[in-house]
Parts: C-alpha cells; sequence; structure tokens
C-alpha cells in the first residue's frame, strides 16, 4: 500500500490551463495538410472553370445594368472590411507585411470606387470625374497591377521579424500614414486616367478593345506572375500566406477572362472574369471572419478558465480562500435574509507536517489533493463550497444546513478519509492519515440583526471547534453551535462506535 502510495504522489496532477499560442492569427498560424489541400481545391476547380469557360469569352450577352453596381459594391466593401481586419492584426503584431497587405487591399477597394464611378454608362453616359473612352480600363490596369505590387511587398516582408514592443501610439500612426498613402496614390493614379488620359496609349474602341488591348496582359500578367513566384519560393507558411496565393492565382484568371481573351465589355469572359474577381476578394475575408469568430469563442473559454484560475487552488483544484470568503459574505447575507441555517466545517489533517516532513513534499501534496477529493465527493448540494482554507487546512460551507446535519457530514467525512489507509508512520494516533474537524453552525430564524456583527464569527467558531477536536486527541469531530442564548460546543470521538457524544457549556 505504501509503495503503490509514493508512486501515485509522484504522478502529475493534471490541470487543463489555457496556454498562449503564437498562432491565433492568420499570420502566424501555421499552414495544415487540410488547408494546404482546400487552397489546392479552389484554385483547380478555378482553372477547370477557366478553361472550359476561355474558347467561349468573346460570346456577347446581354447588357445587365444592375451587374457592374452590384460587384463593385461588394468588392469595395469586402475589400475594405478586409483592410480593417489586417489592419487590426497589424496593430497586435507589428508585422511590416501585414501592413502592406491592408494597405493592398485599402488600394483595391479606393480603386474600384474610383473604377465604379468612371464607369461609362453607370452614373452618366461617359462616367463621373471628367472620365474619357479609356479611363476606365486604365483604372482596371492600375488596380490589378497595384494590388499585385503590394501582394510582392507583403511576400518579401513577412518573414521579417515584428516590432511587437512599439507603443501602441506608434501602430495608429502607421496606419493612419498607411491610409493617407493608399488616397495619395489613388487620387493621383484616377487623375492620371482622367485628366492625362492622353499620354495613356488606347485600348478601348466604345465597348470592345481596340489593337491596344494587348497592354492590358502586358501591365498585368507578368506582375501578378512575379507575386505568385515569390510566394510560391518563400512557401506558404501561414493560412494568410495561402489564401494570399489563392487570390493571387485567381486574379491571374480574373484578367486573362476580362481583359484578354475577351472581346470587350458584356461578353462571357467579362461577366466570368467579374466573378472570379469577387470570389478572390471574398476568399481572405471569409478566412478573416472565420478566424474572428474562432477567437471570439477562444476569448470567451479564455475569460472563463481565468476565473476559474482565480477562484481555484491550483495544488487542489478546489476553490481558495479567496474564493471561500466571498461565499461566505454571500451566503451569510442570504441566510439573513432568508432566516435559515448556515453550518461551517474547519477541517484539519492531523500531524500533517511531520508526514510532509518524513514523506517529502510530492507525497505531501498527493495526501492533499486526496482529501480534497474526499470532502468533494461529500459536499454536492447547490450552493456548497469546498475550499482550500490554507496549509493542510480545508473548509467547508453549508447553506441552509443545520448542527445535526453538518457534524453528521463531518462524521462522514472523517470515515472516508480513514479508508483511503493513507499510511502515516508519524502519526502518534493511528498508522494512516486522519483528519479533525470543527463544526460550527448558526441559525438566523429568530435574528433580528446581523449576529455576532460580522460573519467571521462563524469562522471563530468553527475555529474553537477545531482547536477543541484537536486538543481532545484529533481524529474526531467537534460541534460548536452558535445560539441566541449562548454557545453550546459538543466532542464527537472520531473512532468510538456509535459517535457518542459529550456537551460542554461555553
Amino acid at each position: 500500500m505504501r509503495l503503490r502510495f509514493l508512486a501515485a504522489a509522484r504522478k502529475p496532477f493534471r490541470m487543463d490551463f489555457v496556454s498562449s499560442d503564437d498562432g491565433v492569427f492568420l499570420s502566424t498560424m501555421p499552414a495544415t495538410r487540410s488547408q494546404r489541400r482546400l487552397a489546392l481545391a479552389v484554385v483547380l476547380i478555378a482553372t477547370i472553370l477557366f478553361l472550359v469557360s476561355a474558347p467561349f469569352a468573346k460570346v456577347k450577352l446581354q447588357r445587365i445594368d444592375g451587374f457592374i453596381p452590384a460587384y463593385e459594391t461588394a468588392i469595395i466593401l469586402f475589400d475594405l472590411i478586409t483592410a480593417i481586419l489586417l489592419f487590426g492584426q497589424f496593430a497586435f503584431l507589428r508585422s511590416r507585411a501585414l501592413l502592406v497587405l491592408a494597405s493592398g487591399y485599402l488600394f483595391t477597394s479606393t480603386m474600384t470606387l474610383a473604377h465604379a464611378l468612371s464607369f461609362p454608362g453607370l452614373f452618366a453616359p461617359q462616367g463621373l470625374l471628367g472620365a474619357g473612352p479609356q479611363t476606365t480600363v486604365w483604372l482596371y490596369i492600375f488596380w490589378h497591377v497595384g494590388f499585385a505590387l503590394f501582394v510582392i511587398a507583403f511576400a518579401l516582408l513577412k518573414d521579417e521579424a515584428p516590432s511587437s514592443y512599439a507603443p501602441p501610439r506608434s501602430a495608429r500612426m502607421d496606419i493612419i500614414a498607411s491610409v493617407c498613402l493608399v488616397l495619395v496614390a489613388t487620387g493621383l493614379l484616377t487623375l492620371l486616367a482622367t485628366a492625362g488620359q492622353g499620354l495613356l496609349p488606347p485600348i478601348m474602341d466604345g465597348n470592345t478593345y481596340g489593337p491596344g488591348a494587348y497592354l492590358v496582359a502586358l501591365a498585368a500578367w507578368p506582375v501578378a506572375l512575379i507575386a505568385l513566384a515569390i510566394m510560391l519560393q518563400r512557401g506558404p507558411r501561414s493560412v494568410l500566406d495561402l489564401w494570399v496565393m489563392v487570390v493571387i492565382s485567381v486574379q491571374v484568371l480574373e484578367v486573362a477572362l476580362s481583359a484578354t481573351l475577351n472581346g470587350g465589355r458584356f461578353d462571357l469572359g467579362f461577366y466570368l472574369g467579374r466573378i472570379y474577381g469577387l470570389m478572390a476578394v471574398s476568399v481572405v475575408l471569409l478566412v478573416l471572419l472565420i478566424e474572428h469568430g474562432r477567437l471570439y469563442g477562444q476569448l470567451v473559454a479564455k475569460q472563463k478558465e481565468l476565473r476559474r484560475l482565480s477562484i481555484a487552488d491550483p495544488l487542489t483544484a478546489i476553490a481558495n480562500r479567496r474564493s471561500f470568503d466571498e461565499a461566505l459574505q454571500r451566503e451569510w447575507r442570504q441566510a439573513l435574509t432568508d432566516r435559515t441555517t448556515l453550518a461551517l466545517l474547519l477541517i484539519d489533517v492531523d500531524f500533517f507536517k511531520p508526514f510532509n516532513d518524513g514523506y517529502g513534499h510530492l507525497t505531501g501534496d498527493h495526501c492533499l489533493r486526496l482529501v480534497a477529493e474526499v470532502l468533494s465527493g461529500g459536499a454536492r448540494r447547490a450552493g456548497e463550497t469546498i475550499a482550500r482554507y490554507g496549509g493542510d487546512e480545508f473548509a467547508i460551507l453549508l447553506p441552509r444546513t443545520d448542527a445535526e446535519r453538518a457534524s453528521a457530514l463531518a462524521r462522514h467525512l472523517c470515515k472516508r478519509v480513514g479508508e483511503l489507509s493513507l499510511p502515516h508512520a508519524h502519526s502518534s494516533i493511528a498508522p494512516h492519515v486522519t483528519i479533525s474537524i470543527g463544526v460550527a453552525s448558526i441559525s438566523m430564524a429568530h435574528q433580528t440583526d446581523q449576529p455576532a456583527g460580522e460573519p467571521t464569527a462563524l469562522i471563530e467558531a468553527a475555529d474553537r471547534a477545531l482547536y477543541a477536536a484537536k486538543a481532545a486527541g484529533r481524529n474526531r469531530v467537534v460541534e460548536h453551535a452558535i445560539e441566541a442564548a449562548g454557545s453550546a460546543e459538543r466532542t464527537l470521538n472520531a473512532n468510538a462506535a456509535g459517535w457518542p457524544s459529550v456537551l460542554a457549556k461555553s
């Protein structure tokens, strides 16, 4: 028995703490095999649809007036939300790569707005902002080339160590500066495509592509392919890396369908390419939203765990002294309001210091855990609090429990601890570990004011009873009842058959 007990004492006591994890953001979370397979499946499906539809890209379709505003409104909102979420991650992680990528999504959002305002026939016959026949197509080129350049910068910076110790004000200033730069860049490019459109080669002839249409592919494809190649060369280490690669891959297919293989506006390639673009911008936003939902769930779980850790004793996993004090105040007030009874058990492990010194601290800790398990198993009613009061001393608070029931429970707990048969060669009263219990109870039925002034009166009474139990030889229960006409104390010997009691006035 002793060997089994000592072996059990050396087993680590497991508690499910919530550990901190660096991989809680998309940019730091390693991409799993299943995520890689999903991303590959998305690219393969997009590629298959591209190959099937490419031969029909020039098939003319009916002009749908609501398609462009709906599509571009979605692009603007999706990219703006994605940018805000990425700026938020930058504020935590201080990664320049995240700042650049967030700026890239903000850039596409603002450029899409300029593209929509200048689109002929959408808000005005020739478009707003002083747009000409070439404005919209060049804004489309600037939009896609610019985003690809942001992705290249992201790929080059993503392995850079973040400056996580920068002050919060620094992050805000970096974000504000990035937003300002993006707005300036959008304004300058829009100005070039409107007021300076005469400086740009012509591409459109009405709603069809002219001889200069090859410039779209020449401008947009190489930059996007370079961005994809750099991402592949550096490896998609994180989930964010993986889905940015998906976005840039789909963008290549989008440009091919809607601005290269097709014949102009409102054909199959035009519509399908825009759908590809909408799918591309939705990918990262969808993953970010899923991640934020997961993080919110983790936050709730961690709050619960922190609350549990703040009120739990780390060794025994029962309530700690702080939690007990709060429960005592709460139950005292409730008992006074309801005119009910309140009982308290103070429990002490007999001769624990010699036990701890003789068997070692690990064995001593294991003994305390086993005693705590017995106490927890004995007190199960709603509202009952089992706490480690300090050292080898425990407390059980019993609302709506009279002295008789509290003493009966105390006797049962003494018996159950004895049945553990934990060897204790250093005890002078038994060959195994035993406990002494002081029981105090109070009835509020006839009290008009708070008795004894404070709930500490209950603790003092239980402490006196526990002291009496130790003085009487330990391994026993002593009851101390607080009454309106005085108090009574009786000793219940835990070893005697039939539990005879001795009543003494105090």
